[in-house]
């Protein structure tokens, strides 16, 4: 039906659109005399295809007007979403939205409703009525109601009272702190109605001298260092909450409108995260803040996955936003504890919560923060992807930024949203390293297993082997590591508050070079010996600030580029410099090597990611080298 490809084009326009909607709030349709058509509850405005609009039977949904309902505000809601799943062509097709009804009753073809934040810097101020009926002489205002069936009957009631006062119905209404609905004959009718609506708002936010952009401040990486990971901490201790770090500014001071409840609850807590402050707020609330802000040093935001604490950030913003727009309309109007504390207890609310935080399926790992350096292809590549397997959310370090962040997406694509993010960095540079822990922080939050994986390998006789190659080697290897632990290691023990956080893990991928010396390969087993030297130093260290480290040393990847590249690769090097006496193929290369391991096999990334799993699971073990090699290196 053109009709529906037309209204999903323009919904994921205005759905992909901060200033209109977010976090796929919103909802369009387009009706015909017998049926609607309304986008579902969980799906985004901004990704919906044509086939995803629910069909329901317009007669049937109309028995919401029709049926005697309970009183009882919770028994009415109930029996509505039981009058509207009866409604749905086929039944079970599809969960209809709560304002199917609202749209069911506007007199046009097409409804879109939105929550533009320059629309609620109105609808949500003490004198946005006086200003609607101002700037919008033609539109409906409707005073603050609750969402689902009482917001219906309430509709059909004020539209039914404009007809028989002037013989139409207004194409736009406005919600007091729920936004607009603009309905249309046609979509150009609806797009031109929103630029109209737009244009006369910033027009008079501008007389007002009120700017339409959330005005922030700058971020202190001091504070978000110090106070990201204590408040991860102490707000999630063993699930491992996830904290989205902003740049400070203003948060609501109180519940604006139900979305803002439902990603980001109705109050921040404006603090230091101290654990006093968390636990008072606690008490008050009935529950643990969602946006733990400090003036003019930082914002975070908290959520039981990364894709939940960053629409906490969003949800957040936006109330911000709009809180800031309402200085033009005489300030903000907060919902009243009756009003939020409805939307708190809401389930169709609850439903779309659980909606929003879905994209973390249970594991091994289930939201911990797992950093992989070198992860953008080969041994790290495999890692991540097993990691994420297991339910972590995989940061993938690498002085390849394109190539990490190609991997994430791959790994996003098969894990789910927010499974996976990119961060470039060179393990050689301190400054590099401290830059790549700093943009973990100010993304999730904090670092619960860090996977020490980037390395080279330069192989070469010690009597020709330059100094230049040499450093090469150890610089990355060696030294790489101890910037990487230095650094990370100080965002973990901020994690483990006054002795009681979660234990986080560094694990080092070493090599069967570390165990045992390799012929003419001086410096790559030179620096694999060296960092089990450091592990075993690191451990006994920070053994007190609740931090195991491991090292796990794998035998060859023969899969992998470092081996089987097939233009560079060492079965290609050794064959060329016949360093397999009578190998004449590459295939007879890698027989040889694989010859020398009991198992016959090269190892895989599977077979590290069962050893990082056991260093992470294990309560009793730190300061070890844990081959997986096939049994080609076995420990004395």
């Amino acid at each position: 039906m053109q009709e529906l490809r037309d209204l999903a084009s323009v919904s994921r326009r205005y759905g992909a659109d901060l200033d209109f909607v977010f976090l796929g709030g919103g909802n369009t349709s387009f009706k015909t005399a017998e049926t609607l058509y309304i986008k579902p509850s969980g799906v985004a405005l901004a990704e919906i295809q044509p086939e995803q609009f629910i069909r329901m039977d317009r007669q049937a949904l109309a028995r919401v007007f029709t049926t005697g309902l309970p009183a009882d505000v919770w028994e009415k809601e109930a029996a509505v979403k039981g009058l509207m799943e009866a409604a749905v062509r086929p039944l079970g097709s599809g969960r209809a939205s709560v304002e199917a009804p609202v749209h069911d009753v506007i007199d046009y073809p097409f409804v879109v409703h939105l929550h533009p934040p320059m629309v609620n810097g109105m609808t949500c101020a003490v004198d946005g009525k006086q200003a609607c009926a101002r700037l919008f002489p033609e539109a409906l205002w409707l005073d603050y109601c609750n969402p689902g069936a009482t917001l219906s009957l309430v509709v059909k009631k004020a539209l039914g009272q404009a007809r028989a006062k002037t013989g139409s119905v207004p194409k736009v209404m406005f919600l007091q702190n729920h936004g607009v609905f603009v309905a249309a004959d046609t979509l150009e009718g609806i797009q031109a109605q929103y630029e109209q609506i737009m244009a006369t708002l910033r027009q008079a936010y501008a007389a007002a001298g009120v700017p339409t952009g959330l005005q922030t401040g700058a971020l202190d990486t001091g504070f978000m260092m110090a106070r990201a990971p204590r408040v991860r901490s102490l707000l999630g201790g063993a699930t491992r909450a996830l904290v989205a770090v902003s740049e400070p500014f203003v948060p609501a001071h109180g519940p604006l409108s139900p979305d803002h409840i439902v990603y980001a609850k109705s109050f921040a807590l404006e603090c230091t995260g101290d654990p006093s402050d968390l636990e008072t707020f606690r008490a008050k609330r009935g529950y643990p803040p969602k946006i733990v802000a400090k003036a003019d040093q930082a914002v975070f935001c908290v959520g039981e996955t990364l894709k939940d604490a960053r629409a906490a950030l969003i949800a957040a913003r936006d109330a911000a936003r709009v809180q800031q727009l309402t200085a033009a309309f005489g300030g903000p109007s907060y919902l009243t504890p009756a009003r939020y504390g409805f939307i708190e207890n809401w389930e169709v609310e609850s439903y779309r919560r659980k909606v929003s935080a879905t994209g973390g399926g249970a594991g091994r790992l289930q939201n911990r923060v797992c950093v992989v350096t070198g992860g953008a292809q080969g041994f790290g590549l495999g890692i991540a992807q097993g990691l994420a397997a297991h339910g972590g959310i995989v940061v993938i370090a690498d002085l390849n930024r394109e190539g990490a962040e190609k991997a994430a997406a791959e790994i996003s694509a098969a894990c789910g949203p927010h499974r996976a993010l990119a961060v470039a960095a060179n393990i050689a540079d301190e400054e590099s390293v401290a830059a790549m822990v700093r943009e973990i922080v100010r993304q999730c939050g904090g670092i619960d297993l860090f996977v020490a994986n980037a390395g080279v390998l330069k192989a070469g006789s010690v009597k020709t082997m330059t100094k230049a190659e040499w450093d090469f080697v150890t610089t990355v290897n060696y030294t790489g590591y101890f910037l990487c632990v230095k650094h990370a290691a100080g965002v973990m023990a901020a994690q483990n508050v006054e002795g009681r956080g979660p234990w986080t893990d560094i694990v080092q991928i070493n090599s069967k070079s570390g165990l045992e010396g390799s012929n003419k390969n001086g410096a790559y087993a030179g620096s694999k010996f060296g960092t089990i030297g450091l592990t075993q130093s690191f451990a006994k260290e920070l053994i007190d600030d609740r931090i195991k480290v491991n090292s796990v040393c794998p035998g060859n990847y023969f899969d992998g580029p470092l081996w089987s590249d097939p233009k560079s690769g060492l079965f290609v090097q050794y064959l060329s410099t016949g360093k397999v006496p009578g190998a004449k193929t590459i295939a007879e290369v890698r027989a040889a090597y694989e010859a020398k391991v009991p198992m016959g096999r090269g190892c895989l990334p599977e077979d590290v990611v069962k050893a990082i799993l056991y260093c992470v699971e294990q309560d009793y073990e730190t300061g070890q080298a844990i081959p997986v090699t096939g049994g080609q290196i076995m420990l004395k």
